[in-house]
């Protein structure tokens, strides 16, 4: 079992987002990919982002650095290398432990990034979390079409 998890800072909400997240997640399972959304919003970043956008990047930082290293660690950035569909099932090919990162609403550190193993955009535009949410929840399903030649790419 490959399993992927998607961790964000954004204030808990359950909306339409989840939903569309939650598809693509179950869709995910039929070729043994288990695909969670982790939500790691606290009322530090709350009182941080209130403040200044430094301190709210570091407060994302300090929660992101908890999770566990032995995950291949892709950050989502506007201004990182983009990819097309091919390029990223290729990114997650032979992976058995994938943590995404998806910043809250200053963005995420520049040191936190290059301590991640990938750095990547799905444009140049800002999205905001639940947006990116989707974006990448679909393209992990699509990936995982693409690497097991199921036709939904086509």
């Amino acid at each position: 079992m490959i399993k992927i998890n998607v961790y964000y800072i954004a204030k808990h909400s359950k909306d339409l987002s989840d939903k569309l997240c939650e598809e693509f997640s179950a869709l995910c399972l039929g070729f043994g990919v288990k695909l969670d959304f982790v939500n790691l919003f606290s009322k530090t970043i709350k009182e941080h982002q209130r403040q200044e956008a430094q301190m709210a990047q570091r407060s994302y930082t300090k929660e992101f650095q908890k999770i566990g290293k032995e995950q291949y660690r892709i950050a989502l950035a506007p201004s990182a290398q983009m990819l097309d569909s091919i390029g990223f099932a290729e990114l997650l090919r032979n992976r058995g432990r994938i943590a995404f990162f998806i910043g809250g609403a200053y963005g995420l550190e520049p040191s936190f990034m290059e301590r991640c193993d990938q750095q990547i955009s799905f444009s140049a535009l800002t999205f905001s979390h639940k947006v990116a949410k989707v974006v990448l929840s679909e393209q992990i399903y699509r990936a995982f079409c693409l690497l097991n030649n199921h036709p939904y790419h086509k």
